[in-house]
């Protein structure tokens, strides 16, 4: 054989060696991805839209449960921060030994570590006089702090002070419904209400920061006096309800403890005494709240798995339509693996774009609703929390199973012999 033939044939198979083991090219692949996505742009853009839903749902999904969280924990944290409370169980035979004094206070709030503030109160059913009119009303009677442990809001003048409660001023506080039911637009602070045979001088106007609709002593009809006057009505100096404040939230099981034994230590052995804290209702609202967000984020885990089954067909499909083309590209010297990274190439942008369409439009939302809220001032300080680490989350499962689900479409492009393929109509 002539010596120019035989150099002929081994450049030739030198030139076909190169373009069998060329090195994969990220740049041509995803030029020739963004091509075969071009050519189906109405297929594309629907399987697409499946990506989008799910990457959303996933961030909509942790953004609800936690603004669920938050707003289920400000509620329940608005009563009161920390707070231990209690009260003596009702029996058959009740002793006045047995009742609650401000003694045991001064007890708790001494002996117990860890807690920074007390307050007792003692509410009774009574008629107030305003302008020679009678209205039904529940006079609290309360001590200094327990504005502080119940995070009570002044809407006008001031809460009691030491004097106040040392000299048994006649001075009172109205809830936001008595002072606009009765005095209406008037300001009420300085008036005089009749309570009884006792007349009282308006100093304040509150509100609580959570609503408790009547479920503990504060009603809308409510009237705040100094504790030391409820003896004019009642005879007696006893608490109906106590409340102890932690100094943190890891304190209140133990500080719960110490005053259900100051109290049995104080009174007689067969006195009971139900302390209670919220730290269970708490971690209620917690397990709840976790429990709703893993419920719905496998809701959302389902709609990505129903996109990326969606993205396998329509690409298995797009492998059967494209044989012909695969064949000519592997004839040229296209490798399996250039094959199968173009099509990876597709099915990851559809799965990417989704993702990124999707988080756009879920972070807009919360977005939008704040930037609304902010011009409502009765939604306080509402705010819808974005977790950005469920955007993380969103964008990493979505592309990972856009990869999932188009690597059997890819391996089965891949695989194809270019003559079966040539053949291919």
């Amino acid at each position: 054989m002539p010596s120019f033939a035989v150099s002929r044939i081994q450049s030739e198979r030198g030139f076909v060696a190169k373009v069998r083991y060329k090195p994969i090219l990220l740049g041509e692949t995803w030029r020739l991805a963004l091509q075969a996505l071009k050519a189906n742009k109405v297929r594309t853009m629907l399987t697409t839209l499946g990506v989008v839903i799910g990457s959303a749902c996933i961030v909509l999904v942790v953004t609800v449960a936690l603004t669920g969280k938050r707003y289920v924990m400000s509620q329940i944290e608005g009563v009161g921060a920390n707070l231990v409370y209690g009260e003596l169980v009702p029996s058959a035979v009740e002793r006045p030994a047995d009742e609650i004094t401000p003694g045991d206070l001064e007890a708790i709030k001494y002996a117990v570590p860890h807690v920074v503030e007390t307050a007792g109160t003692s509410d009774n059913p009574m008629t107030m006089v305003v302008n020679g009119a009678e209205h039904s009303i529940s006079l609290v009677g309360v001590t200094q702090g327990f504005d502080r442990i119940r995070r009570l809001i002044l809407l006008r003048g001031r809460y009691f002070d030491d004097d106040d409660l040392a000299a048994q001023s006649k001075v009172c506080v109205l809830t936001e419904a008595i002072a606009s039911n009765l005095f209406h637009a008037e300001n009420p602070v300085g008036k005089k209400v009749r309570v009884g045979e006792l007349h009282f001088t308006v100093i304040g106007v509150f509100k609580e920061r959570v609503t408790t609709f009547g479920q503990s002593e504060i009603t809308s009809e409510s009237i705040l006096v100094p504790f030391s006057i409820i003896k004019n009505y009642t005879g007696t100096e006893y608490f109906k309800t106590f409340y102890v404040q932690a100094d943190r939230p890891e304190d209140v099981l133990g500080v719960t403890a110490a005053v259900g034994e100051i109290l049995q230590s104080r009174h007689r052995p067969g006195a009971q005494y139900l302390v209670q804290n919220l730290s269970g209702i708490l971690e209620t609202a917690r397990t709840i709240s976790v429990a709703l967000t893993v419920l719905l984020i496998l809701v959302a885990f389902i709609a990505l798995t129903i996109s990326g089954i969606g993205i396998m067909n329509i690409m298995l499909v797009t492998v059967i339509e494209r044989t012909h083309e695969i064949g000519i590209r592997k004839a040229i010297g296209a490798s399996s693996d250039t094959i199968r990274h173009q099509f990876l190439m597709e099915a990851l942008l559809i799965s990417g774009v989704g993702a990124l369409l999707g988080i756009a439009i879920a972070v807009s939302i919360p977005a939008a609703i704040n930037y609304s809220v902010s011009y409502i001032p009765v939604a306080g300080d509402l705010h819808v929390p974005i977790s950005w680490m469920s955007v993380a989350l969103s964008f990493v499962v979505s592309c990972s199973t856009g990869l999932v689900f188009g690597y059997l479409p890819a391996n089965r492009a891949a695989r194809l012999q270019p003559t079966e393929s040539l053949r291919h109509e």
